[in-house]
């Protein structure tokens, strides 16, 4: 008798084709489950990720804003050229990676197969420059000079040049108005870096990869309004890539424009001024040296007195901003950073540090007055003062007898500050110093803003160093172990000095306070410190934030905003100490050691204060300093291995008083002729347009580009 049921089905099999239909269920719940899930619960969300995937985008460069001189004149601007570009990804899918593409455009454009190479390749961390530090996806620009004959040949042989165009492109010009330069002023551009883009993302200022950036000065600091917002058209397209409709647009916003406090005129004056002091203090010989002064860099700042703006500043060394524009060549790169450049993209005015030397004497003679003592006191002025067998001379061992403090700063004693910084170290407890020292030199300076930032927008700021206690004992923790290892107590200076430094690095010695009292030893300031501190003198006693932005306006010129000046503190003196001392810089124009770079000088009309300053570097040539204040401007010029304060500087400050006030040789006063005889209070007229009048500069200020060049390589 059979066992199989009816059915013809064992229960084996049974049991299996329940399986396979609980499977096929669960697989069907599964699917059903997914496509709701895709479908109904986010159904909006792969609809459109579907749609964008149907998308491209073109964008449009905002037109980068102006910035312009405190008379509506452009110091960078845009214009037109024909910029030759090439791609990346299509160079990438030629057999030889578009070498052969490239030597061909080499040809044309009349360039070095190399230098054109260069310019496409990317930038890491084993590629020198030149280079593309920008994305890669972007059109990389090879030069903006192209001639039309040039972008007519390579447009017209397209099937030879696959990934390279040629087209008119707003591009940055730095427009050097009256001749002047501002290279590290105004700064440049260069292409967005994918770690700039990063960063930007959550501002109200992100960055595109096709965006151009600010890389320095006001270009920098500024970079937000000036750079505006690119446009973006987004266009449907097939799978085929055709556009098949228009998605979207927005327009591009121009950047705002940047009025700054820079007069142009001025500007190019105190270059001229500053590169020829330099040409003369190379004719002159150092009897300390033997040869002649190297005068290797400079700097001048010329700042309004009551409210701290910076109508000039020069650097020297100086450069062609233009050089940037399109990607800057190999050969002008190793020009601008090589060994032998001297640096000239750095700022001197606010990045060169020296010692004062004794253009520093208004902070001791401040402390001085602070710490007890009475400024119209006697104070023996010898010709020498010794600390044990250290001997400390005055300047050319002069003796002036016994002399109040405004004598001592007007004939520039050093011996008057180093006795009284001496009594005050001793007070102090000497190389026993007491728990709370009261430190009268060292906490002046700070209170006149030394050791820190003074504020201005500019980047790249450095800080200069006051030598104080604490500075002593950081710096020794970091160089003592290299100090002893080449310590020697019988040795030659620079052995001997590290033996001292190995012991006793980290005390406050005699002979530190003695230099500090007169701006040497380990002093470090920078010009744009020591203008703000004679402008504050000039003003009555603010110390103002340096400042060159004077105003943001919009492309439409409707909205105005105003950068107002910022006051960070007020110098500590009294008012009666301040017009002492404000006497006494007047006597150092009239009767003291800048007497006779001030022959004819109007004093009854436009009262001149001065101070000169000689510092001795070790290993270097002196470095020539010299501060001025009238009621309306500070000038500070300073010039590194340049000799004397008054033999080097002073000529060029004078003759930049002369254009601003109009001074003829004999000290008569030329309305007609002084550039800026007060500061420029108002804004340039904006018209309806939105653009904005420039003033002209007159016929004395027309220079062809060729001289503007020249000018920028002295």
């Amino acid at each position: 008798m059979s066992n199989i049921p009816e059915t013809g089905r064992t229960p084996r099999v049974t049991v299996r084709l329940v399986a396979i239909q609980i499977l096929v269920f669960s697989l069907l719940l599964t699917l059903g489950g997914r496509l709701w899930y895709l479908q109904i619960r986010n159904g909006d969300e792969y609809t459109r990720k579907a749609a964008n995937n149907h998308v491209q985008q073109v964008v449009h460069p905002a037109v980068r804003g102006s910035i312009l001189d405190a008379r509506g004149v452009p110091l960078a601007d845009n214009e037109t050229r024909l910029v030759v570009s090439a791609s990346r990804t299509a160079l990438m899918k030629e057999p030889d990676d578009g070498k052969a593409v490239l030597t061909r455009l080499a040809g044309v454009l009349k360039m070095k197969p190399d230098d054109v190479q260069d310019k496409v390749r990317l930038c890491d961390a084993k590629t020198p420059q030149p280079c593309w530090n920008g994305s890669p996806y972007q059109p990389i620009p090879i030069t903006d000079e192209a001639s039309p004959q040039q972008a007519l040949q390579i447009r017209e042989r397209e099937e030879d040049f696959p990934g390279i165009s040629a087209e008119p492109t707003a591009v940055r010009r730095y427009a050097a108005p009256a001749g002047s330069n501002a290279a590290q002023v105004l700064g440049y551009l260069s292409p967005v870096t994918d770690e700039q883009i990063k960063k930007a993302e959550k501002t109200k200022s992100p960055l595109l990869r096709s965006d151009q950036v600010g890389s320095n000065g006001l270009e920098h600091e500024y970079d937000s309004r000036l750079r505006g917002k690119a446009g973006v058209t987004r266009y449907e397209v097939d799978n085929l890539g055709r556009v098949i409709g228009q998605k979207e647009s927005q327009k591009a916003r121009p950047g705002d424009n940047v009025v700054t406090s820079i007069d142009s005129r001025v500007q190019a004056v105190a270059e001229k001024e500053l590169a020829q002091a330099m040409k003369d203090a190379r004719k002159v010989h150092d009897r300390n040296t033997g040869i002649n002064y190297k005068a290797d860099s400079g700097a001048v700042v010329v700042m309004e007195a009551k409210t701290g703006r910076v109508v000039a500043m020069a650097s020297n060394p100086t450069y062609d901003p233009n050089a940037w524009v399109g990607g800057i060549s190999g050969k002008d790169y190793k020009q601008l950073t090589g060994k032998n450049s001297n640096y000239p993209l750095l700022n001197r005015a606010i990045q060169g540090q020296a010692a004062p030397g004794s253009i520093f004497k208004v902070i001791p003679t401040t402390a001085a007055v602070n710490a007890g003592y009475d400024f119209d006191g006697r104070f023996p002025c010898t010709s020498s003062f010794s600390i044990g067998s250290q001997v400390f001379k005055n300047f050319e061992s002069a003796n002036y007898g016994s002399i109040n403090l405004g004598r001592a700063l007007e004939v520039s004693c050093d011996t008057v500050f180093y006795n009284l910084a001496y009594e005050q170290w001793k007070k102090d407890g000497g190389n026993k110093p007491k728990k709370k020292p009261a430190d009268w030199f060292y906490k002046t300076a700070h209170q006149f803003g030394l050791g820190k930032e003074t504020g201005i927008d500019l980047p790249n700021e450095v800080t200069g160093r006051v030598p104080d206690r604490q500075w002593k004992k950081d710096y020794w923790k970091a160089n003592k172990d290299g100090w002893c290892k080449s310590a020697k107590k019988d040795g030659d200076y620079g052995q001997r000095l590290s033996y001292e430094n190995c012991l006793e690095g980290m005390k406050m010695r005699a002979g530190d306070s003695v230099n500090f009292s007169i701006g040497q030893g380990d002093t470090l300031v920078t010009p744009i410190q020591m203008a703000t501190i004679y402008a504050a003198i000039s003003n009555g006693g603010t110390m103002y934030d340096p400042s060159i932005g004077k105003a943001i306006i919009s492309p439409d010129g409707k909205k105005i905003t105003k950068i107002k000046p910022t006051p960070h503190g007020k110098l500590p003196m009294n008012a009666a100490t301040r017009d002492k001392i404000d006497s006494a810089l007047a006597g150092v124009a009239t009767r003291g050691t800048a007497a006779w770079r001030f022959g004819g000088w109007p004093q009854d009309k436009i009262p001149m204060h001065a101070k000169t300053g000689t510092a001795e570097v070790y290993g270097k040539q002196t470095t020539s300093w010299f501060a001025t204040y009238t009621k309306d401007y500070s000038v500070v010029m300073t010039i590194s291995q340049g000799g004397t304060g008054s033999g080097a500087s002073g000529p060029a400050v004078r003759k930049i008083y002369n254009a601003l006030y109009g001074i003829g040789g004999k000290g008569g006063i030329d309305k007609k002729k002084a550039l800026l005889p007060e500061p420029q209070a108002d804004l340039p007229k904006i018209e309806s347009d939105g653009s904005i009048e420039a003033q002209p500069l007159g016929k004395q200020f027309a220079v062809t580009a060729n001289d503007r060049r020249r000018g920028a390589q002295r």
